[in-house]
């Protein structure tokens, strides 16, 4: 009986060393557990356990230490059942708050929070004011009545820490933020349902396996070393639900299978400084069907997604007795949106038919399809002649382009507005983005469009020490200034301006909460546009190097703009790492072809 060894390891003087180096018998308890009644324990434990007995007989000594750190280094399956079963079910909740009524107010550490992922654990709900060994500095407000108290978090920084940085996302905006951001000015805290970064302009290469997946992703940690080293800087794989501007505070939910206390898992983080980067989410136009019937192109797992659902309907379309209408529904691809995600997919997906479908699937050759339907011109942003040049070459590719609105996506077909009916095997939608429903719940002003309003140093001016940048922020109505475009671009020099703003800030003793109102900002972010991009397919491409849609500049399209947007994305890409992959991937694609290996 393990419990019977570890009680006379205990009565012998030995004690489990916890992870920290610290002997288990250098660990009080407070005196409500040590006069603990004996019937209590029996409750709590059982009537015949070993702890019931020896309860009576022990010296209060080896009482305290029985109840103590040792549960964690004794490393059994009793342990475990203390610290997540009791903690987690109801009816001992309600015992152990009679063994805290039974002492003088104390609260015993057996009774705060569990650090359910290990002492010194970087985990979503962990918090360092609650790590062993030093269990009297836990924090009393787990049982205290308070229904916000309960949650488990980063407290508020306290004299001599640094200042803490709170970032909300992993896109463009954020990662730029946390990339200039100087660690030695600030702790930083990002939460974020995903921790990577993706490259977004060549993820339409993923879906047919011109790229890896793993060519466009970045983890966070590379980005921002501190993440994963500092000892006060952690990313938490959560979302967050709400923002308490009067506290400081972020409320986080985790999603997970792991076993936590909760499912799901809630917490909250304290701030100095908080950067709303939360992204946007895809322009449905609230279709009916779209949601629960098209693909979206926006993180890799929808790339997966796509890549899997069309190489499943190439192979399903082989199968004997199926009918050709079913094939040409099957292998009938079509695109929702004619901007540059929507035209780069397109050309993508024609070059997969033309070079690799034709080879590898010659049965069922001719009756693939692709068809590209936009309500008005496709690429509005670029320049007339260069819309024409797409708009050729698309044609000539196979793309077959229909001028539409839709009204309805069912299972199986879209609905139209003038009532013609499209069956497709693969539908994708890329109609742009807007607010998400987290950027919506917030009590925050709007600009128009329904994005996070900012002034011209990306603060949000209603509250204090709040900013936001990328897709969902928009400059406010009384600045004057338009609403810029969700682009990879803006987000990015959005974020780099706000690292230098913050480090300059933290500098002049800025960077704690309340202080940065008599620091002088410098000037207000100012946007100039560097052109735009964007591949047709077959080695051609559009470059458009004007800084708006009406002025004069560099206009050009075939084999040498497919160069210079390549060589422009590759030197783009965050890591060299990432750089070789990309490079590599695109060598091993001209010269073998693209893998059609269905994976999943």
């Amino acid at each position: 009986n393990i419990w019977l060894v570890w009680l006379v390891c205990i009565c012998l003087g030995s004690a489990f060393p916890v992870r920290s180096g610290t002997p288990v018998q250098n660990t009080t308890l407070p005196r409500s557990v040590a006069r603990c009644p004996t019937k209590m324990v029996k409750n709590l434990l059982g009537e015949n356990s070993v702890a019931a007995v020896t309860t009576k007989m022990l010296p209060s000594r080896i009482a305290k230490t029985a109840l103590s750190q040792s549960f964690q280094a004794a490393g059994n399956h009793c342990m475990g059942m203390l610290r997540k079963g009791f903690l987690a079910a109801p009816t001992c909740h309600a015992r152990l708050r009679d063994v805290i009524a039974s002492g003088n107010g104390e609260r015993s550490s057996l009774l705060r929070p569990a650090d359910v992922f290990g002492v010194n654990s970087r985990g979503i709900g962990h918090t360092p004011h609650f790590q062993y060994p030093s269990a009297e500095a836990a924090e009393d407000g787990l049982y205290s009545g308070d229904d916000d108290a309960r949650v488990p978090g980063l407290e508020p920084t306290k004299a001599g820490e640094k200042p803490r940085v709170v970032v909300l996302g992993t896109g463009w905006a954020g990662c730029r933020f946390l990339k200039g951001l100087d660690t030695k000015l600030y702790d930083i805290v990002c939460i974020s349902p995903r921790n990577h970064m993706v490259f977004t302009p060549l993820l339409a290469s993923t879906c047919v396996g011109t790229l890896e997946f793993r060519s466009v992703a970045e983890p966070v940690s590379r980005i921002q070393p501190a993440l994963s080293g500092a000892p006060n800087s952690y990313f938490y794989l959560a979302s967050c639900t709400g923002i308490d501007t009067h506290k400081h505070q972020v409320h986080c939910e985790s999603r997970s299978s792991a076993g936590l206390p909760d499912e799901p898992y809630h917490f909250k983080v304290a701030y100095d400084k908080l950067v709303i980067a939360a992204g946007a989410d895809p322009l449905t136009f609230n279709i009916r069907g779209v949601k629960e019937h098209a693909m979206f192109l926006r993180e890799v797992q929808h790339a997966q997604e796509i890549r899997r659902k069309l190489l499943l309907n190439l192979m399903l379309s082989e199968a004997p007795g199926i009918s050709e209408e079913e094939k040409r529904r099957l292998l009938h691809c079509v695109v929702i949106g004619g901007g540059p995600t929507g035209v780069e997919f397109s050309g993508e997906l024609s070059d997969f038919i033309m070079r690799d479908v034709r080879q590898r699937f010659s049965h069922v050759k001719d009756y693939v399809q692709v068809t590209l339907i936009e309500a008005s011109e496709i690429l509005s942003s670029f320049d007339v002649g260069l819309r024409q040049y797409a708009t050729n070459h698309l044609t000539k590719s196979g793309v077959r382009l229909v001028r539409g609105v839709v009204k309805e996506v069912l299972p199986e077909k879209i609905i139209l507005s003038d009532g013609t009916c499209v069956p497709y095997g693969l539908l994708v939608w890329s109609t742009g983005v807007g607010p998400s429903e987290f950027v919506k719940s917030l009590d925050l002003p709007k600009s128009p469009g329904g994005r996070i309003g900012v002034d011209e140093w990306l603060r949000v001016p209603s509250v204090e020490d709040v900013f936001a940048l990328g897709d969902c922020a928009g400059f406010l109505e009384q600045t004057g200034r338009p609403v810029l475009p969700a682009l990879a671009q803006v987000a990015e020099r959005e974020g780099k301006y706000l690292a230098n703003l913050f480090n300059r800030m933290g500098k002049q003793n800025g960077g704690r909460a309340h202080r940065a109102e008599d620091v002088p900002l410098g000037d207000p972010f100012v946007y100039r546009h560097l052109g735009s991009m964007a591949s047709v397919g077959r080695y051609r491409a559009l470059v458009d190097l004007r800084q708006s849609k009406d002025a004069k500049g560099i206009s050009m399209a075939g084999f040498v703009s497919w160069f210079i947007w390549r060589s422009a994305y590759l030197t783009r890409v965050v890591s060299w790492r990432n750089r070789i992959y990309v490079a590599v991937n695109w060598a091993t694609t001209l010269v073998f072809g693209r893998d059609n290996s269905r994976i999943g």
